[in-house]
């Protein structure tokens, strides 16, 4: 599932290409949405809410409504210039098309894909928590919501977008890796949850602007995360075996040496 700042740089694609411009025409390809046309309207604003997408229009009229989408694993947005060939993703995965005078937005595998007016977004996200890269940020909420269930694994808190939006498995691992937590260490048990919080907000907003994620500093290949996508290969620290437990979208990565088994008492 993609991060927080993939959908950020997603908002900024769109934006970019879009802002400004009057579409020309517009095509569906899911069937709650199939007759719709959204010629004439103008693109006012392309934002993210933690892994949401909300691209704003506004009628001739003045009547604003919001295109939401989420990307889930597979979603991707591409824009290109008039006449350019698309080649983001198989034609059959398309799902949306904006056109404007000057570029065409291609959606490819959307999910969630919605129009309502933009007064009720809070419909769709309203139950988010805190956006690690949004003007809302707010630590202290986000260690609030955390700590509201002090048995949960943090490893899990740290995925529920109620708590906290924008992180995914990269972040959450690297994250408890570099604070030396084990995953499934109880939020209660949880030593300076503010700290863990706001260094994960510092990752993310680190790559915001950027499509190579990083959480070691280097950008070079096979050199960019501490223990996430590393399974059986050593830790940077200890020189230990990384390990890994879970499939799909829950998958962890954490070394056993440096992230020791929490123990209750």
């Amino acid at each position: 599932m993609p991060e927080g700042d993939t959908v950020w740089n997603t908002a900024k694609v769109l934006r970019d290409g879009l802002l400004g411009a009057v579409l020309t025409g517009s095509d569906f390809r899911v069937p709650q949405l199939a007759t719709v046309d959204l010629g004439g309207w103008t693109v006012a604003e392309s934002a993210s809410r933690g892994k949401h997408l909300l691209l704003r229009l506004v009628s001739p009229e003045g009547r604003a409504v919001s295109l939401h989408s989420h990307l889930r694993m597979e979603g991707a947005w591409r824009v290109y210039a008039p006449g350019e060939r698309w080649t983001g993703r198989p034609a059959h995965l398309i799902r949306v098309v904006l056109r404007t005078p000057g570029s065409v937005a291609v959606g490819y595998h959307l999910h969630d894909l919605k129009l309502l007016p933009t007064d009720r977004e809070a419909e769709l996200v309203g139950h988010l928590g805190p956006d690690l890269l949004g003007s809302d940020w707010d630590p202290a909420e986000a260690v609030r919501r955390l700590s509201a269930d002090p048995a949960r694994p943090v490893a899990e808190a740290l995925l529920d977008q109620r708590n906290l939006a924008g992180i995914g498995n990269l972040y959450k691992c690297e994250l408890l890796f570099l604070r030396g937590v084990w995953p499934w260490t109880p939020v209660g048990d949880v030593p300076d949850l503010p700290g863990m919080v706001t260094l994960g907000q510092r990752l993310l907003s680190a790559n915001r602007g950027r499509w190579t994620q990083s959480t070691t500093g280097s950008l070079r290949r096979g050199e960019t995360s501490y223990v996430y996508g590393r399974r059986a290969q050593p830790c940077r620290r200890c020189a230990g075996p990384i390990s890994k437990d879970g499939e799909g979208e829950r998958i962890t990565y954490w070394c056993p040496h440096c992230q020791p088994t929490h123990h209750t008492t």
